[in-house]
């Protein structure tokens, strides 16, 4: 993943975690990563969608942790923003007639496939919970 989506996502849900009584808005969650605030309300519609958290809108509105932060592993929340394999992309057209190009492909997806398991697993035994207590 060579973006920051699982960057904003964690934060988002880390502030979330640090704040379980309370709706945060998105105003204020994209104050502390220091972005705009359009990029955190699409990461919490997809955070959203995957059932990590719970929104309502209007003047008491915002966001909250759909369940326990000890109940949430940190794997959940990758797989929730992931858009592409840890390993970033295979080559697009390698050359058919070279024995490296025409089965390389091939060879990278299961590379690619064993590789994000592993992440998955990994990150499968943190929970939501561990991760916030960093920042206590």
């Amino acid at each position: 993943m060579n973006n920051t989506r699982f960057a904003t996502a964690i934060h988002i849900m880390t502030l979330l975690s640090k704040s379980p009584q309370e709706w945060l808005t998105s105003d204020w969650l994209a104050g502390s990563i220091n972005v705009n605030p359009v990029i955190v309300r699409k990461e919490i519609g997809i955070l959203k969608e995957a059932g990590l958290i719970v929104s309502r809108k209007g003047k008491e509105g915002g966001s909250q942790l759909a369940k326990n932060a000890s109940d949430i592993s940190i794997s959940e929340i990758y797989s929730a923003v992931k858009n592409s394999d840890v390993l970033g992309k295979k080559n697009n057209d390698p050359n058919p007639a070279c024995p490296v190009g025409k089965n390389i492909n091939t060879h990278l997806a299961q590379l690619f496939t064993e590789t994000d398991l592993m992440v998955c697993q990994f990150l499968g035994n943190k929970s939501l919970k561990e991760f916030t207590e960093q920042f206590e």
